[in-house]
């Protein structure tokens, strides 16, 4: 059944339909005024995200050293990986956007 598949498949794609193009490229045009208040919200929206994890690293960092102060073991580590992780996430999320759709 799969060797079945396999054939209808390469033959549709080898044999596409007359008179229709073989892969649909839809214009984008969205209003400019949208445009705008789109990249003025994610730009607040990403400097929001810098600050949090700059926040989250700096406290995590004074946690730590009161934990050492006080001799106590925490799991600091786990938690700044956390933070961390969530920076390359806010950093790489615009350019993996426009990877993936563009």
């Amino acid at each position: 059944m799969s060797s079945l598949l396999d054939k209808a498949t390469i033959f549709l794609a080898a044999n596409p339909v007359p008179g229709k193009s073989e892969v649909p490229d839809p214009q984008r045009s969205a209003p400019e005024e949208l445009t705008t208040i789109v990249d003025t919200v994610l730009g607040i929206a990403a400097w929001a995200g810098t600050a949090a994890g700059v926040a989250g690293v700096l406290i995590t960092g004074a946690m730590m050293a009161v934990s050492v102060k006080r001799g106590e073991s925490s799991e600091h580590m786990s938690r700044l990986g956390m933070v961390l992780g969530g920076c390359i996430l806010v950093a790489t999320a615009g350019p993996l956007v426009t990877f993936v759709f563009q």
